[in-house]
């Protein structure tokens, strides 16, 4: 879940600024403190766009490790189908949406 903290980071990275529960102070002199509206829209952009990789997220847990995939590359001889079908089962398993 992306929190006020990952906003915070995104629209003005580097700055300085402490977050006591939902209390900013903010304490940069070279950037300008974000508005509320402008905070919150980035909160809901960020959650979207990682919402938008939940795919890839699970492909990366199910995927076998590099080393195993280049065995079967090596080993079975077959010009990598094994391989490639062990890679489309779990493309055709997390589409892309």
């Amino acid at each position: 879940m992306i929190k006020t903290i990952d906003a915070l980071e995104s629209l003005k990275p580097n700055a300085e600024w402490v977050l006591r529960g939902d209390v900013l102070e903010w304490l940069d002199s070279e950037q300008t403190e974000p508005t509320a509206d402008e905070l919150k829209a980035e909160v809901t952009r960020l959650q979207a766009e990682y919402d938008a990789q939940a795919y890839a997220r699970s492909r990366a847990n199910e995927y076998p490790s590099i080393g195993d995939q280049l065995d079967m590359i090596y080993h079975n001889g077959d010009g990598g189908a094994t391989f490639q079908a062990a890679i489309k089962a779990v493309k055709d398993k997390y589409p892309k949406e």
